[in-house]
């Protein structure tokens, strides 16, 4: 049967029961956990991992753990508070601000950015990009960085390596706090922490290394966002949820996953992605994609080198024995 993009659906009422299943045995079986607590931002991940917990283990065994922060998008609070109401499990509210002032988080990555727009201050938004047209060129992941005044005036540059790498690591004391709260609340009522990473972000390293992936159990961490998206359906997430678009939610200025990391839309990539892994030919998926075989080559060649350069990141602690 010709590769389509059929190939992508799932049932999602056994999907889910299946998920379920398993998060019963995890945790309350294996685990002996009496419950679960799930970081929630107002995304679609984090929306249907929290739906499956209060499934998995009934609402009242399942706390939603807000955590905002000075940058985090004013939208977040509201659209999480409107799926909990629906989902009906308890929740808490954490400012994780003062934290990351703590760390240093805001002060170490504002340095490395003045050294490159010496002009930056707190009135001024940022953000990390890749560039654009990887269908059309298949350029390298190159990190850029974005600074726009107060005015609206918008400048981007390529960023050198010694600022990229001191910006990523002061920005990631947000996920790593993040994970440290949910551990709190996670210890203090016997629950295990449950993660929201899907394929998409795990498998391309799209996380932080015992930050956002330092949890118990991955429920959707087998399935593309596309299919997330199916599931979210099945669950009957607020629509406003589905229709968001995906964001890293971690620098000031506004900035979807795709133009920080995947580079292309998920349905596109799901798409070819899929395909790749299920052996079908380019040309046969290139006709699903409605592109010509050397784009769906250039996304492949894109897809094999994140999971290569990102394999540290999925690697357990090495135990170095006697």
């Amino acid at each position: 049967m010709p590769y389509s993009k059929e190939s992508l659906k799932i049932d999602a009422e056994r999907e889910v029961d299946r998920i379920v299943t398993q998060m019963r045995q995890t945790i309350f079986k294996e685990f002996k956990r009496k419950g679960g607590v799930v970081g929630v931002s107002g995304g679609i991940d984090s929306s249907v991992v929290l739906a499956l917990c209060a499934r998995a283990f009934g609402p009242e065994r399942v706390l939603a753990v807000l955590m905002p922060e000075a940058e985090s998008s004013p939208d977040n609070i509201g659209l999480t508070r409107k799926l909990i109401a629906k989902v009906g499990v308890a929740h808490v509210i954490e400012n994780m601000t003062p934290a990351l002032f703590g760390f240093g988080c805001y002060q170490r990555r504002d340095a490395a950015i003045k050294r490159i727009f010496p002009e930056y201050d707190e009135s001024y938004r940022t953000k990390i990009v890749l560039p654009k047209g990887l269908l059309e060129a298949g350029t390298l992941n190159f990190f850029q960085l974005t600074v726009i005044s107060p005015e609206g005036e918008e400048k981007t540059t390529r960023l050198p390596l010694k600022e990229y790498l001191e910006i990523v690591a002061a920005s990631n004391f947000k996920q790593r706090s993040r994970m440290s709260m949910l551990y709190y609340h996670a210890e203090i009522r016997n629950y295990g922490v449950i993660g929201t990473p899907n394929k998409n972000e795990h498998d391309l390293g799209f996380f932080v290394k015992f930050g956002d992936s330092g949890v118990d159990i991955k429920p959707i961490v087998h399935l593309f966002k596309s299919q997330v998206y199916q599931l979210a359906a099945h669950l009957e997430i607020p629509e406003e949820i589905c229709q968001r678009i995906p964001t890293s939610d971690t620098y000031s200025a506004e900035q979807t996953q795709e133009e920080f990391f995947f580079r292309i839309p998920f349905d596109l990539l799901d798409l070819i992605w899929c395909g790749w892994e299920a052996g079908a030919p380019e040309e046969e998926i290139a006709r699903a994609a409605d592109l010509k075989a050397e784009q769906v080559r250039i996304i492949i060649d894109d897809i094999k080198r994140k999971k290569s350069t990102t394999q540290y990141l999925r690697t357990n602690p090495i135990e170095i024995g006697a």
